[in-house]
């Protein structure tokens, strides 16, 4: 296998990862939270956390490194306008992506204390995952539209 091909299963083995990951985490961490069963939302939010630094992050820095590589290799233009999105929806993804990090820590936190206090989910834990929620979307989004511009390679402006 030359370098470019072993580039590029890298690359789309860790933009698998990344988005597999992040993907099956948020589902499991919503649809926990929203059963309201405290130790549950503890432990899910624990493996949460774990997956992001185990799957998520390696695939973030990864992704650029092996696209970098590959559009060197390939003699792509870094300037061609599908490169220069996908570029600018990657950043969107990590500006949304990098809060996200801090504010599972802090639900997590929050549901383990109110499991060893044995009391309700504070006030601020339902700030935390509508914020949680609300910057998964446009990560989410910007994520499928790097899929598609990696695919179809488009025409978009001049």
């Amino acid at each position: 296998m030359n370098a470019y091909l072993a580039l590029k299963t890298v690359h789309i083995v860790s933009a698998a990862l990344l988005f597999g990951t992040g993907l099956g985490t948020a589902f499991f961490m919503w649809f926990t939270h929203r059963s309201g069963d405290i130790a549950a939302i503890a432990r899910v939010a624990r493996l949460t956390v774990r997956a992001d630094w185990l799957f998520t992050a390696p695939a973030v820095i990864v992704q650029p490194l092996s696209g970098f590589a590959m559009l060197h290799l390939a003699g792509f233009d870094w300037r061609l306008p599908w490169i220069r999105l996908a570029m600018l929806l990657y950043l969107v993804a990590g500006a949304c992506w990098i809060p996200v990090v801090f504010l599972q820590r802090r639900a997590r936190d929050l549901a383990i204390r109110a499991v060893h206090e044995g009391s309700a989910l504070p006030a601020t834990y339902r700030r935390v995952m509508r914020w949680w929620f609300a910057l998964g979307w446009p990560a989410f989004l910007a994520v499928l539209a790097i899929y598609w511009l990696m695919v179809a390679k488009p025409e978009l402006w001049g």
